[in-house]
């Protein structure tokens, strides 16, 4: 998963974590309600032993997670230019469009279109 966030207060490494704990749940229980058993195994498989012991079930995400300061306009285009055309890059191919990939910002950037996520335009928020 790739995102830019903006945190207004508190730190990233706690945003980042309440974020993918926040998804993992709900990944989880729309797992369960597809009756997706087989990725659910998957996910179960991924607990360490000691995580495992104390009671958590599946595996989403990765423990930890790569952060890139964006500290010009530049370098933040680049990074959404990015975020916007993995979903149709190499093995993934979600959509044919990478502008409909609705959990993607890039519908909002060029068709005006919010999906799934509201999204605020970064030169909203953007302080050099």
């Amino acid at each position: 998963m790739h995102t830019l966030f903006y945190p207004t207060r508190g730190s990233l490494n706690k945003l980042a974590a309440n974020g993918k704990r926040f998804m993992a749940y709900e990944m989880v229980k729309r797992l369960q309600q597809l009756q997706k058993y087989d990725l659910l195994e998957e996910l179960g498989q991924g607990v360490p032993s000691h995580e495992r012991e104390k009671g958590k079930k599946h595996q989403v995400f990765r423990a930890s997670f790569d952060a890139r300061l964006c500290f010009d306009e530049r370098m933040t285009e680049q990074k959404l230019d990015y975020i916007h055309h993995n979903p149709v890059q190499g093995k993934w191919q979600l959509v044919k469009d990478y502008a409909d990939y609705e959990h993607s910002s890039a519908g909002f950037y060029e068709k005006g279109k919010q999906g799934v996520y509201n999204a605020v335009h970064y030169k909203e928020i953007f302080v050099p």
